[in-house]
C-alpha cells in the first residue's frame, strides 16, 4: 500500500498518463523536483493510513522513514492527505456495513481491538517487557542479516530471466503450502473451551478455532494460525482472555515457520511486504513469552502479543515514534503506550548494535545514493576540496553549440557550471548552474545565433516555459532526439536565461561534515565548491550525492577508516 500510494502520487506529479488519457492541465504545476517529492511523501503516508487505518501513524511514518527532507508545509499536507483517507475509508466501511461488499469493511476502523483487556502491570511485567525488547533486537538484526543475504542471492537468480523468476515463485509457494497444510498435523486436538464467545469449531472462513482433522467439539490450534489469513492470524494471537488457546509448542512451531518463510518470500516476483509478516512473527513470540511469564505476570497474553509485535518491528525497521502510534491506532489501547514505548526503544537500541534497519539495507543493496541523517565521523577530518573529482566540465555564458553537444555526449553529468568571461565580465566569475535537461530543451528549440552575443529573453520567446518543466520518468528529451545540422555546430547559444544564477556554494576549506549536513537538510542535487583565494578559476568542482557516499570517500582515502 505504501508503494501503491507513492506510485499514484508519482503519476500525478508527472502530469498524469497520456497513454491512458488521464491528464489535466492543472497537474503541470507539480512538474518540479520539490512538489513531486512532496507528493510521493504524501502518497506513502496515505498508503500507511489506508493499510492500517492509522492516519496519524501515516504522517509520522512519512516523517520518520519516507522523507529525508522535511519542512512545516509538508506536515499539514500529509496530515490533510491521511485525514481524507480516513474519511473515505470510513465512508466505504459504512456503505458496506450491510455485508454487500464481502470481506471489505469488516472490523471497522480499529483492526485489532484489545481495549477490553485490563492493563495492570508490576515489576515482573517490566522485566518481561525488557526481555521482549532484547529478544526483538537480536531476532530483528538476525532477520535483517538473513534478508540481505537472501536478496543478494535472488538478485543473481532473477537476472536469468522471467522463467527463472516464475519457477522461484512456484517453489516458494509450494513450500509455503506444505508448511501451512503439513505442520498442523503435528499439533494435538484441544477440547473447545466452555466459555468460548464464538462457535467452536468455526464454520466460517476465519476465526480462532479451526477443526482441521479433529473430532467434533475439538479444534487444532496450529491450523487456526496457518489456515487463516495473516490478518485473522494476528487477530487470533492478539485476542485477550484466551490464555490456554494455543499450546507453547504450537506457538514455537508457528513462529519458526513464519520467521523463515518471511525471509525467503521477500524479494520474489510477487507483491509482498515485510510489515505484516514481522507483526505476525513478533506477536507469536510475544504470546509465547506471555505464556512463560504467566505464573508471575498480571498482563494478559494478548497484550504480550502486542508488545512482541512492537519489539520485532523495532528490531527490524528501527522506527520508534511512527510504529508506536500505528500500533496504538491498530489496537485502540492507549494504556499500553508506556510499555510499547519502552519495548520499541530497547529493541531499536539492541538492533543498532549489530546492523542497520532493513529498509536502509535494501536501499544500499539497490545501490541508491542515500545520505544518512548524520555525517560519518571521518568526515570531520576532511574538507570539501578533498572529495571533489574531475575533470570539471564548464560552459561559457554564451557557448558554442558544438561544445555543448560534445560535453553532453561524452559525460553523464547532470549539472554544468556556467562561467562568465570577458567581454561579458571584467574577470572570470561563476554565473550559475545549468541542468542537462534544460540544455536539451534549449538545443531542441534552436535559439542559436551566428555571433557571440547575449540573447536574453529572446530565447524564451522561441521556447515555452512549460517545456522546461520536469518531465515524467522516461519521458524527458534524450540527446538522440536532437536534430542539429553540421553548420549549426559553430553557432552560439546564450545560457543565461536557463541557468540557476544563485546556486548553493561552499568554500573549498569547509568541513566535509558541515557540507554533508547542508546538502541533506536543503535537499540539494548539486553543491558548487568555490576557491578561498582570488586569482584562481571561479569554481573548484561540484559535489553530488555520490561524493558524500562512504564508498567514494574511503576509495580516495582508504587509511582514514583506521583513524576514527
Amino acid at each position: 500500500m505504501v508503494h501503491t500510494g507513492s506510485c499514484i502520487a508519482s503519476l500525478i506529479g508527472q502530469g498524469g498518463s497520456r497513454k491512458y488519457h488521464l491528464t489535466w492541465r492543472w497537474l503541470r504545476y507539480f512538474k518540479n523536483d520539490r512538489d513531486r517529492r512532496d507528493l510521493i511523501t504524501c502518497g506513502a503516508a496515505a498508503g500507511v493510513a489506508a493499510a492500517f487505518r492509522a492516519p496519524v501513524g501515516g504522517v509520522l511514518f512519512a516523517l520518520e522513514e519516507a522523507a529525508s527532507w522535511w519542512r512545516s508545509a509538508l506536515l499539514w499536507r500529509t496530515f490533510f492527505t491521511t485525514a481524507v483517507v480516513a474519511i473515505v475509508l470510513r465512508g466505504f466501511i459504512q456503505l458496506c456495513s450491510t455485508g454487500t461488499c464481502g470481506l471489505f469493511g469488516q472490523g471497522g476502523l480499529i483492526m485489532y481491538d484489545i481495549s477490553a483487556a485490563k492493563v495492570v502491570y508490576s515489576t515482573p511485567d517490566i522485566l518481561a517487557v525488557i526481555l521482549l525488547g532484547v529478544i526483538g533486537g537480536i531476532l530483528g538484526s538476525l532477520y535483517n542479516y538473513l534478508v540481505d543475504k537472501v536478496l543478494r542471492t535472488y538478485s543473481i537468480i532473477n537476472e536469468r530471466g522471467a522463467a527463472v523468476k516464475i519457477l522461484l515463485v512456484i517453489m516458494i509457494s509450494l513450500l509455503t503450502s506444505i508448511c501451512s497444510y503439513g505442520l498442523p498435523w503435528l499439533a494435538t486436538c484441544i477440547p473447545c473451551p466452555a466459555d468460548a464467545s464464538t462457535s467452536c469449531p468455526n464454520t466460517d472462513v476465519s476465526g480462532n478455532y479451526k477443526s482441521f482433522q479433529c473430532p467434533p467439539g475439538h479444534y487444532n490450534d496450529l491450523a487456526s494460525l496457518f489456515l487463516n489469513t495473516n490478518d485473522d492470524a494476528i487477530r487470533n494471537l492478539l485476542s485477550t482472555n484466551t490464555v490456554k488457546e494455543f499450546h507453547i509448542s504450537s506457538l514455537f512451531i508457528f513462529f519458526v515457520a513464519v520467521y523463515c518463510l518471511g525471509i525467503i518470500t521477500y524479494g520474489i516476483a510477487i507483491p509482498s511486504g515485510l510489515f505484516i509478516p514481522v507483526i505476525l512473527a513478533g506477536s507469536c513470540y510475544g504470546r509465547l513469552v506471555g505464556r512463560l511469564f504467566e505464573p508471575i505476570s498480571e498482563l494478559d497474553v494478548g497484550l504480550f502479543s502486542l508488545l512482541g509485535a512492537a519489539s520485532f518491528l523495532g528490531g527490524t525497521m528501527r522506527m520508534t515514534v511512527s510504529l508506536c502510534v500505528i500500533l496504538l491506532e491498530l489496537t485502540n489501547d492507549l494504556l499500553m503506550l508506556p510499555l510499547v514505548m519502552l519495548v520499541l526503544l530497547i529493541s531499536k537500541t539492541m538492533g543498532d548494535m549489530f546492523n542497520k534497519g532493513v529498509y536502509d539495507q535494501i536501499v544500499k543493496l539497490k545501490g541508491l545514493p542515500y545520505m544518512e541523517a548524520h555525517p560519518e565521523p571521518y568526515m570531520k577530518h576532511l574538507i570539501a576540496r578533498d572529495v571533489v573529482t574531475g575533470p570539471l566540465i564548464t560552459f561559457s555564458g554564451v557557448e558554442k553549440v558544438g561544445n555543448i553537444l560534445h560535453a553532453l555526449k561524452n559525460t553523464g553529468h547532470n549539472g554544468f557550471p556556467v562561467i562568465d568571461e570577458p567581454p561579458f565580465s571584467d574577470a572570470p566569475e561563476l554565473c550559475g548552474l545549468v541542468l542537462r535537461s534544460k540544455l536539451l530543451v534549449l538545443l531542441k528549440g534552436k535559439a542559436f545565433s551566428k555571433d557571440m552575443v547575449l540573447a536574453g529573453n529572446k530565447v524564451l520567446s522561441k521556447i515555452s516555459e512549460l517545456d522546461f518543466a520536469k518531465a515524467g520518468s522516461g519521458k524527458g528529451l534524450k540527446l538522440e532526439d536532437l536534430d542539429i545540422q553540421e553548420e549549426e555546430w559553430d553557432m552560439y547559444v546564450d545560457l543565461h536565461p536557463i541557468a540557476n544564477t544563485s546556486p548553493y556554494t561552499v568554500v573549498e576549506t569547509m568541513s566535509l561534515a558541515k557540507a554533508a549536513v547542508l546538502f541533506r537538510e536543503l535537499g540539494l542535487r548539486h553543491m558548487c565548491v568555490v576557491p578561498k583565494s582570488q586569482g584562481r578559476p571561479p569554481i573548484v568542482g561540484i559535489l553530488t550525492r555520490h561524493d558524500f557516499q562512504p564508498e567514494h570517500i574511503l576509495g580516495l582515502y582508504p587509511h582514514i577508516r583506521f583513524q576514527q
